[in-house]
Parts: C-alpha cells; sequence; structure tokens
C-alpha cells in the first residue's frame, strides 16, 4: 500500500480562486475585506511568513497592511496600535506575528485584539465559543487540518483521531475541532508513554511536536490517515516533518508532505476567517443603516 497524497498546496490554490470570487462580489457591493498584519523584529521566519501571507491577500484581492516595529518597541506601544486597528473600519481582521520579544507578553496582545477581529482563533472568547460547539473564528492549522480531511471525502464522525502535541495553537484547538465533528480524540504529549501504544490504534494520526522523525511506519496501523504539522530543518537544512514520510507512505492510506500539506492550508484558512469577519462586519453595519 502506498498512502494516497493529501495536497494542501491543490487544495489551498483552489480555495482561493473561490475566494478570489467571493471577493470580487464583495467589492461590487461596495465592500472590500481588509487584513492588518502586524510583525514586531526581525525574525526571517516570521519575515517569510508574513510576506507569503501579503502576497496571498493580494492574490485573492483582500486589502492588507503591515504594520512593522522594531525589535525593541514596549509592550504599551504595540497594545495602542492593536486598539487602535480594533476601531479602523477597513481593517476586519487583526494578526499579530508570533513570536514576540520577551517584554511584550503574548496572552496581553492576544486578549486585546477585539474578538471580531481575531482571525487567528487565540482569544480565549473564541476559544470558549469553539469548546462549546458555537460559531466562532478558529485556529488557522486546526481548520485548515479538517478542510484537508473533508477535501479527500474522509468521514471524520466515529473516527478514532490521536494527536500528539499539547500546545494551544494546533493540539489543543484541534482535539476540540474534531470533537466537534464526532471523532473519539485521544491527546498524547511529551509525558505520554509509551506513545507507539497510543498512536498505534488511530484511524487518524496528527502529530504536531517540531521533532523531526518521531513517528516511523512502527508508530503507526496500516491504513491510517497520517497529518504532519512538524516543520524542521534536517541535517541537510532541508524542510522535514514530524513523520518519517518515506516509510509512513508506504503503511498510511492518506499522508501529507512537509512541506506543501498543512502550511498552506494554515494561510488559505487565514484568508477565510477574514472573509468571514468583513462579511459579519458587513451585515452588522447594514442592520445598523437599516
Amino acid at each position: 500500500m502506498t498512502a494516497q497524497l493529501i495536497n494542501g498546496k491543490e487544495i489551498a490554490r483552489a480555495k482561493r480562486l473561490a475566494m478570489k470570487a467571493a471577493v470580487g462580489k464583495m467589492k461590487s457591493e461596495g465592500a472590500v475585506p481588509g487584513l492588518a498584519v502586524v510583525l514586531v523584529g526581525e525574525n526571517p521566519a516570521s519575515q517569510s511568513y508574513v510576506k507569503g501571507k501579503i502576497r496571498d491577500c493580494k492574490e485573492v484581492g483582500i486589502y492588507s497592511e503591515l504594520i512593522h516595529f522594531p525589535e525593541s518597541v514596549s509592550e504599551k506601544a504595540l497594545l495602542d496600535k492593536i486598539r487602535e486597528l480594533n476601531e479602523k473600519a477597513s481593517v476586519h481582521g487583526i494578526l499579530v506575528q508570533l513570536p514576540l520579544p520577551k517584554q511584550i507578553s503574548e496572552q496581553k496582545v492576544i486578549q486585546t485584539i477585539s474578538p471580531a477581529k481575531d482571525v487567528d482563533g487565540f482569544h480565549p472568547i473564541n476559544l470558549g465559543r469553539m469548546m462549546t460547539g458555537q460559531s466562532s473564528f478558529v485556529p488557522c492549522t486546526p481548520a485548515g487540518i479538517i478542510e484537508m480531511l473533508h477535501a479527500v471525502n474522509v468521514q471524520i464522525a466515529g473516527k478514532h483521531v490521536v494527536i500528539v502535541g499539547r500546545s494551544n495553537i494546533v493540539g489543543k484547538p484541534a482535539a476540540l475541532l474534531f470533537l466537534n465533528n464526532n471523532a473519539t480524540v485521544t491527546l498524547c504529549h511529551s509525558k505520554t508513554t509509551p506513545l507507539s501504544q497510543y498512536t498505534k490504534q488511530a484511524d487518524v494520526l496528527v502529530v504536531a511536536v517540531g521533532h523531526a522523525g518521531l513517528i516511523g511506519a512502527e508508530d503507526i496501523k496500516p491504513g491510517a490517515i497520517v497529518i504532519d504539522v512538524g516543520m524542521n530543518r534536517n541535517a541537510d537544512g532541508k524542510l522535514a516533518g514530524d513523520v518519517e514520510f518515506e516509510e509512513v507512505r508506504e503503511k498510511a492510506s492518506f499522508i501529507t508532505p512537509v512541506p506543501g500539506g498543512v502550511g498552506p492550508m494554515t494561510r488559505v484558512m487565514l484568508l477565510e476567517n477574514t472573509l468571514k469577519a468583513a462579511n459579519h462586519f458587513i451585515r452588522e453595519r447594514d442592520l445598523h443603516a437599516e
């Protein structure tokens, strides 16, 4: 058995095409969705991510603005800028690129962003709404994972999903999303022993720990669906996931590559959240105008 590749690049491209049409319709009705991206410092990885997000916005027709602060920016200056963006009518979504320098509290930043513009889906109000199954902005990587599975017609309900990694960005929200889609979920982490005892039970295995080659063929059951969220540099400096791709693909039924798997889906779900925020703003505006 050789696994079918879940091509995040292709799925994301199709979604961007559909979004371009949706944005065009919004513009014809006099509305332009807008995203503000806040970058602090000169971290090369962060700069690369931000550049990609701005490029994606341009491709689908979303207005974007980049606010770039030096590494030395004070917490107060950053929070003041976020409050200003909260009030700016042309901005429907706000993204602050993480990580932030040590003088700034990530939690304060996340909590200062208006929940209505929290397109990263990290605000406690959005996380709470997601936990209770209400409409909310969902963190982009977990949302992208669900979207990928839908794109290849995987029925999530009834599946045993094992997630390795309990971060607030991927592991925990992914567990909630799968529960909301009627899966049975096991959440593993660095203290789970032996890890393979749990991963071998998975119908769907999501690995998000940042540990290159953590999962090999011996750690999955035949026919498992394997979603690799890891993004690491191997000894040759090439990007590699948390899964030993070549050996695992011979045992799995579906697998995501690194790069070209979950990464492009994370970015496209940010655009989707921005459109959702803009549509909500337009509905509220029109309601008040009546």
